[in-house]
């Protein structure tokens, strides 16, 4: 999980700070957050399940958007949408 953390925070460093790029894990999925907010979301993991496993890009209308990934690589496929959101919070 941290690693895609890593990989999300390597994609909007472009966007946003790194030092306000902030990762936390829950039960059922971490996040990635902004300045430490929760309020200020820019995507979610579900990646308790070999089989299962998703990322979730919030939108605009703080909704969740999910994606299903095969492998962390395939979080770059989302490089757009990622950087769309990190905007919202430059």
């Amino acid at each position: 999980e941290i690693e895609a953390f890593y990989i999300v925070m390597s994609i909007i460093r472009t966007k946003i700070a790194p030092e306000r790029i902030f990762f936390r894990d829950a039960q059922t999925y971490s996040t990635v957050i902004i300045d430490n907010n929760n309020r200020k979301p820019i995507c979610r993991f579900y990646l308790n399940s070999q089989t299962n496993c998703q990322i979730s890009i919030i939108g605009q209308d703080k909704k969740e958007i999910k994606n299903k990934i095969e492998r962390l690589d395939d979080i770059y496929k989302h490089s757009e949408d990622l950087l769309r959101v990190a905007q919202m919070y430059v």
